[in-house]
């Protein structure tokens, strides 16, 4: 054991100074961008009115920031407008020409998560390095300036003389040629711009204007003039970079190639030559520190293991390996033919599980987590720590782990039938599960989460309810899985304030905007599982598959306030279940999914409604929902509100990854 410890450390600090060689070589080469990058927030500003119906207006920001995020995934930009009224929100988001797809994405996804602390304000922007988002109760898309106009200036100076008229010059040239370019994007250098050759001492100066698409070629123009006088007039002449803040645009200039990919940007020979130095460096580093490390490994006393770290891991770890939750990583690597493929049972949102046979005969999931940060380990013994204090028919049951190899692995109980989606969401598949079947899983699934909120002995807050999360044993009863991103509850807790962290579409809207988790949270997404599985339609592409041009909540509460809902029903149970027992399943999808968590029901009351025959059960209110209104949609006269867009007016699909936030607050078990 003392060897294996040895060998871990050792390949612990061999990965660690691999990762700080790429970090320096990367660096040395003159990278300017990488895509894990986290973007710099360069301005945020908050509207000063508050909005008179808050829950209202929070439904609307989050379909407005909805539908943003599907444009921008596909384009670079989005606008938008959800609501009816006081409740009307507009939003608009925007990334810079030089942003990789990927990079566009990440930066959106960070100022999406920012920009909701300017609520309950009606209005708010947000800069960042490389995209714009922002809401407001008026339609500002065509506005190209206003008095929060500003620029901002980096501390960094350069001394040249020439430095000034140099920058002022190309901003001239990109600001003139931006209005007429391509998504009214443009980018230069002083050495390849039209300006005079670069003068003697001057560092090259790189530069870009860009528009929002919102706006015309002349609004376009005011804009971004206006925008680079103020940058002008406040950064130069010694600032080494600088940005024009405007309502319709971004100018922006640097003595850094900030628009061109790392490799363009990288210098050659000299550039080269400290890359080798410094591998050769660290290479011998690494020797260094591995010895010191075999040397530390063998001499270190066991007793250090008493010392507490800040999470209480070391703790788990003891107490796993001394208990029966305790597996041999060999065993279970043989037990999956060496993680082969072949036996590999799905991709979950913390790593792959594998189905393994154990020698005794038994059948066993094995989910195979890789962590290189610390979140990665937290989620690890998270998981470990609720699942194993938690036991009922309807959670899948942990049997133990392996702590003590290269990487770590969860065992539980293999259930035959995998998931739901993998019957519910497919043609043929899905005629396994009959009227009876769904019943039982709808019920089930709210046994457990019943469980989970008020019996377990600790309280807990799963936040990935989905059909993806629901497995299904050899009679296709449901037991709700992968406990990843659960948290639990103290008992003087009435909300956690936590990272976002879910699956877009089941994500309750005041937890989006807010990021308070309640048992609510669940509720919300499980009342969405809920009219998935009667009308056997995903919720996050259902606007793809309406002529409508409705989301699946839109549809259904166009369809109840219709008195038609019947004809949402799964065409495969027309014949298997009653009027009757069939809208009570949607009346009951429908309350757990209303905008306003104060109006769901508990999970215990739904398990009531659900068990009984003739009570009567109150009359929901309006679900969240996002309602397309494209050109070739119909106009919708229910009375809904409607989400529409400026840049896109086609379909759009959501997909079903799970989002993590940066890292939830520690809480005390």
């Amino acid at each position: 054991m003392q060897r294996r410890r040895c060998s871990l450390a050792a390949a612990a600090a061999l990965r660690c100074l691999l990762l700080v060689v790429v970090a320096v070589a990367d660096d040395a080469g003159g990278a300017t961008a990488t895509a894990t990058a986290t973007p710099v927030i360069l301005a945020t500003v908050c509207g000063n009115t508050t909005a008179a119906d808050q829950e209202g207006f929070d439904v609307s920001f989050v379909n407005a920031l909805e539908l943003i995020y599907q444009n921008v995934t596909r384009s670079g930009f989005g606008a938008a407008a959800s609501g009816e009224g006081a409740d009307t929100v507009y939003g608009l988001g925007q990334c810079m020409g030089y942003l990789s797809p990927t990079d566009c994405q990440l930066c959106y996804a960070q100022s999406r998560v920012k920009l909701p602390h300017c609520l309950p304000a009606t209005g708010g922007r947000i800069y960042l390095d490389g995209c714009f988002l922002r809401f407001g109760a008026d339609n500002f898309t065509a506005v190209a300036t206003d008095t929060s106009d500003t620029a901002v200036c980096s501390n960094a100076t350069v001394s040249s003389p020439a430095f000034a008229a140099t920058s002022a010059a190309l901003l001239r040239n990109v600001t003139a040629a931006a209005p007429g370019s391509r998504d009214y994007y443009y980018s230069a250098s002083s050495s390849s711009s039209s300006s005079s050759a670069l003068p003697s001492g001057a560092p090259r100066v790189y530069a870009a204007a860009q528009c929002w698409r919102s706006l015309n070629a002349s609004t376009c123009a005011a804009c971004v003039a206006s925008a680079r006088d103020r940058v002008v007039g406040r950064c130069l002449p010694r600032a080494a970079e600088g940005y024009g803040l405007n309502a319709g645009c971004v100018v922006r200039y640097s003595t850094q190639p900030f628009y061109l990919p790392a490799n363009a940007a990288a210098a050659a020979g000299t550039s080269t030559r400290h890359i080798i130095i410094v591998v050769i460096a660290s290479v011998f580093s690494a020797l260094a520190v591995i010895g010191m490390a075999l040397v530390w490994a063998k001499m270190r006393n066991r007793r250090s293991d008493h010392h507490d770290d800040m999470d209480g891991s070391s703790e788990i770890i003891r107490t796993i390996a001394a208990s029966h939750l305790s597996f041999k990583y060999e065993e279970l690597r043989k037990a999956t033919d060496d993680f082969n493929q072949i036996n590999k049972l799905g991709q979950g949102g913390y790593g792959s599980v594998y189905k393994g046979v154990l020698l005794d005969g038994r059948e066993i999931a094995i989910k195979r987590l890789f962590f290189n940060t610390r979140q990665w380990a937290d989620q690890f013994f998270n998981e470990v720590r609720l699942v194993s204090q938690v036991q009922h028919k309807n959670l899948v049951k942990l049997l133990g782990c392996s702590i003590e190899g290269p990487e770590s692995l969860l065992v539980y109980e293999y259930l035959c039938n995998t998931s739901l989606d993998h019957y519910l969401f497919d043609a043929f598949k899905k005629t396994a599960l009959d009227w009876e079947r769904r019943f039982e899983i709808i019920l089930g699934t709210a046994e457990g989460l019943s469980y989970l909120h008020n019996a377990s002995e600790i309280r807990i807050i799963h936040r990935d309810i989905k059909a993806s999360n629901i497995l299904l044993d050899e009679r296709f009863r449901p037991k709700i899985a992968d406990f990843g991103l659960a948290r639990n509850f103290m008992e003087d807790q009435s909300h956690l304030s936590t990272g976002l962290a879910g699956t877009f579409g089941y994500m309750a809207p005041e937890y989006i905007v807010h990021g308070q988790l309640t048992e609510k949270a669940d509720i919300y997404s499980y009342g969405v599982l809920v009219l998935e599985i009667i009308t056997g339609r995903k919720s996050h592409n259902s606007v793809a598959s309406s002529a409508e041009g409705h989301s699946l909540l839109s549809l259904i509460w166009k369809h109840y306030n219709e008195g038609t809902l019947m004809e949402l029903l799964d065409p495969n149970l027309r014949e298997q279940c009653t009027d009757e027992g069939a809208l009570k399943v949607f009346h009951v999808g429908l309350l757990c999914a209303q905008a306003s968590p104060n109006l769901r029901p508990p999970m215990w009351k739904v398990v009531e409604m659900l068990g009984s025959r003739n009570k009567e059960l109150p009359r929901p209110t309006q679900p969240p929902f996002i309602n397309i209104k494209g050109s070739n949609a119909k106009s919708d006269s229910s009375g809904s509100s409607s989400l529409k867009s400026n840049s896109d007016k086609s379909p759009f699909s959501l997909n079903q990854l799970s989002v993590s936030g940066v890292q939830a607050r520690k809480l005390k078990s």
